[in-house]
């Protein structure tokens, strides 16, 4: 038996973790005060049982995010499995994947027109984990799986199987209902077929768009996406979206580089005042506002100077997850993932930076709905990440649209949640009246 001081021990690094339930038309004229404190218990109820389980010795990102997913799918608040929106044709169809930065063969799995398994996100892990297998009924070589073939592999694993009746909620139907006498009144109104049209009802009432999702960073810095959802409101059956897509909805990757003894060592990028307001972190808000104070206090460290032009080269870990909601189809035609993760490692610029740059307000997401952007769904959405650089992780965020429902760690553990830019209340016309 080998003695304990032979065993290389890892580096640990400090787990982050941060989920989304979607984003889209949220605001305090279209969703209610008592609707919005839903949301609001829920992200901090299912944020603090999987943070609580990040820190347990051993948890893993993979096994972590499923867990969070799985949560989310069980809440009838969030657009996936109970709870999830319907077809035109009233069916649920739902959507789930997975992805690793490291560590699995294939790396990432993703299922479409799944009506039966309860909780989809958990056979999207299967899938992967048994992929590493030669006998994996099939799971061995594919990344995309698809109707009754992989539910009945959904079966056989003994994942939980239901009737589809399990997923209907009575608001979700309202809603479609709703939906779709929206579009014939347009239609009637106007002669366009255009279904892809917002109507003055959809636009003082928040309808789903989104997607349930969980990105999570282990001690060992390996970075997990998870995701789940119905898709789109009144969606054509058989459509699929960017959530079971690689790269367009999500993505992870890890890659090392070598820092030469004349170069910079790459570290991410300090957030800007925007990512401080969507964070609501007005302390460091103030900061940037006021440089000069702030670099009164900044002593600057051996980290953030450049290697002595003797040292040996070293190499440097990055790892990126990144997990998008909002309306696919756009984020399908941009690839919307893998691109932000490209800006990221090519450019290079921090994750931050590149994520702002695809999702933030008037980004590229915004502007490839072009002249239909407010008038359509096209465009809207929102991303969420974490990078790693070295052994730092950083949780990063942004979207264009009215808010996203998201919770998260900070670096010293604290817990966070918002749903728009600040966690504060506007009086009179404009929104609820203040606490």
């Amino acid at each position: 038996m080998a003695d304990k001081h032979d065993i290389p021990s890892q580096p640990q690094i400090r787990p982050r973790i941060i989920i989304h339930g979607g984003a889209g038309n949220i605001t305090r004229q279209s969703i209610s005060k008592d609707r919005y404190d839903a949301y609001q218990t829920s992200l901090r109820k299912i944020l603090a049982s999987s943070a609580d389980v990040l820190s347990k010795p051993g948890a893993t990102a993979l096994d972590v995010a499923t867990y969070a997913v799985s949560l989310l799918e069980d809440d009838p608040l969030y657009n996936s499995a109970k709870g999830a929106v319907f077809t035109r044709d009233g069916k649920n169809e739902l959507e789930c994947s997975i992805m690793v930065s490291s560590g699995y063969r294939k790396r990432s799995v993703g299922c479409m027109m799944i009506e039966h398994v309860k909780n989809p996100v958990k056979l999207a892990r299967e899938l992967l984990i048994r992929g590493e297998t030669d006998d994996g009924d099939g799971s061995k070589d594919h990344c995309q799986y698809s109707g009754a073939f992989v539910e009945g592999l959904a079966k056989k694993w003994g994942l939980d199987i239901v009737h589809p009746s399990y997923f209907f909620t009575q608001q979700r139907w309202d809603e479609h209902k709703r939906g779709l006498k929206e579009e014939q009144t347009q239609k009637e109104k106007s002669g366009e077929t255009d279904i892809a049209e917002v109507s003055d009802w959809g636009k003082k009432n928040y309808v789903p768009l989104g997607t349930c999702r969980a990105v999570v960073l282990d001690s060992l810095g390996t970075i997990c996406v998870a995701t789940s959802t119905g898709g789109l409101t009144n969606k054509v059956p058989g459509r699929i979206g960017d959530t079971p897509t690689t790269g367009a909805g999500f993505w992870a990757e890890e890659w090392y580089e070598t820092a030469s003894g004349s170069q910079m060592q790459y570290r991410p990028t300090s957030p800007g005042p925007l990512d401080h307001l969507s964070r609501g972190d007005i302390r460091s808000l103030v900061g940037d506002c006021l440089p000069t104070i702030a670099a009164s206090s900044h002593t600057p460290t051996k980290s953030t100077l450049p290697n002595r032009t003797d040292s040996k080269p070293s190499r440097i870990r990055h790892a990126v997850g990144i997990s998008g909601t909002g309306n696919g189809d756009s984020f399908i035609r941009l690839a919307a993932a893998t691109t932000t993760a490209s800006k990221s490692r090519f450019t290079p610029t921090s994750l931050s930076n590149a994520l702002t740059w695809m999702t933030g307000p008037g980004g590229e997401l915004q502007k490839s709905a072009g002249d239909r952007w407010d008038h359509s769904h096209e465009g809207t959405g929102g991303m969420i990440a974490v990078e790693l650089v070295g052994r730092t992780g950083t949780v990063v965020q942004d979207y264009n649209c009215g808010g996203m429902f998201r919770a998260w760690t900070e670096e010293n553990g604290e817990q966070k949640c918002l749903i728009f830019r600040e966690d504060r209340y506007e009086s009179g016309p404009k929104g609820w009246a203040a606490r």
